[in-house]
């Protein structure tokens, strides 16, 4: 694998972001930065992504300027003097090694209290109130239990608030340097659970049909468009699946998933973040088009493609059973980027195995195998 002749390694533009590969580091919560604040120990993890040649790095999820947006104090924020400083060092070091670096905004919603005991007084921001309906889940029961009972849903002043929140960080991380804006839109978190009937069953502006379902996250995009300017990209991420249910769904058909998926792009997102657990799993019955392949298809914008590149097992059923066997599917890869099916390709744990991955991969090496142990939760 050469960069002539490798799909994975063509060049793409998106607004002013210029990638020179299509390989892009996937989101992954680190839990690193002391009191939200990255040091230089996290400069250096993503600075060595960038040096390994991944043609763009998506960070771990980033708090936005919200009280309730990720119930973890060691998460980074994108707020506050010391932790915008820590990023703008990380910044400036990845861009000094040649890369491209976007942070994720997170607000975590129904899922407020996952990570660590939280003062069950405060109120999580839930559209409707409901955690979601359990099913196939990897949370242990005890804390299914504890997060179930139904709480006030958001009022409309809530709602207002975090969206001029999710606004407020998109302009810092603009200020700071970064490339562009992720938002972290799938797996039940905050703006997932506006999209989700189960958990948006509300009868306003802010649901109760499918179009007035996308309406909350649409507007989170057109605010956060308004407060970076036209230059910088929107990715957002999407999902089917949610931590409350593996199975739950936000769309049981193609036209249902263009509807929600043309809102964001409409409002102002450029790339579609598909996360699915197998990123060649066809979407839909009688298709052998994946969740990116369908994004694309479906509003012609740029896609993203991520799940178990490189991998045997997904992240959930890993952690469950334990291992994950390396699986050489680059030429499944290579024949759905080569035919334009999705654009970009977003690789998680084997850049926790392999900082220099891109480097790997254009030199046609072995691939990294992902050791949970000694990988999950380091920043080598």
């Amino acid at each position: 694998m050469t960069n002539s002749d490798s799909a994975l390694f063509r060049p793409l533009q998106v607004r002013s972001l210029e990638l020179k590969n299509r390989l892009v580091m996937s989101p992954m919560t680190r839990s690193h930065s002391t009191g939200g604040v990255p040091g230089q120990d996290v400069a250096d993890y993503y600075r060595r992504r960038a040096e390994g040649g991944t043609g763009l790095i998506v960070t771990e999820g980033v708090t936005i300027d919200h009280p309730m947006s990720v119930d973890n104090d060691n998460v980074p924020t994108m707020y506050g003097e010391a932790a915008l400083a820590g990023w703008r060092k990380v910044v400036d070091d990845v861009h000094a090694a040649g890369g491209k670096i976007v942070p994720q905004l997170w607000h975590v919603g129904p899922l407020w209290g996952a990570m660590k005991r939280v003062d069950p007084a405060l109120k999580p921001m839930r559209p409707s109130g409901r955690w979601g309906t359990p099913g196939v889940t990897s949370y242990p029961d005890k804390l299914v239990a504890r997060q179930l009972p139904d709480t006030e849903p958001m009022t409309e002043q809530d709602i207002q608030d975090v969206i001029a929140a999710f606004a407020r960080s998109a302009k810092a991380a603009k200020e700071v340097g970064f490339d562009g804006i992720a938002l972290h839109g799938g797996h039940g978190y905050l703006l997932d659970s506006f999209m989700w009937a189960d958990t948006n069953r509300r009868d306003d502006a802010w649901g109760g049909t499918i179009e007035k379902r996308a309406a909350f996250p649409a507007a989170v995009v057109r605010a956060i468009r308004e407060a970076i300017g036209d230059e910088l990209p929107i990715i957002y991420r999407f999902s089917q699946h949610k931590q409350q249910d593996f199975t739950a769904k936000i769309a049981e058909t193609p036209e249902d998933l263009g509807i929600l998926l043309n809102a964001l792009v409409d409002a102002g997102v450029d790339v579609l973040d598909a996360s699915i657990r197998r990123f060649d799993l066809p979407a839909f019955e009688g298709s052998d088009l994946s969740l990116a392949g369908w994004a694309k298809e479906l509003t012609g914008a740029v896609s993203m493609a991520v799940g178990s590149f490189g991998l045997g097992k997904s992240l959930r059923d890993s952690r469950a059973e334990g291992g994950s066997p390396v699986v050489d599917n680059r030429d499944e890869l290579e024949r759905r980027l080569g035919s334009d099916e999705f654009d970009l390709i977003a690789v998680g744990r084997l850049h926790l195995a392999d900082p220099a991955l891109a480097e790997t991969l254009r030199l046609g090496g072995d691939l990294p195998a992902f050791d949970r142990a000694a990988h999950e939760g380091s920043l080598t």
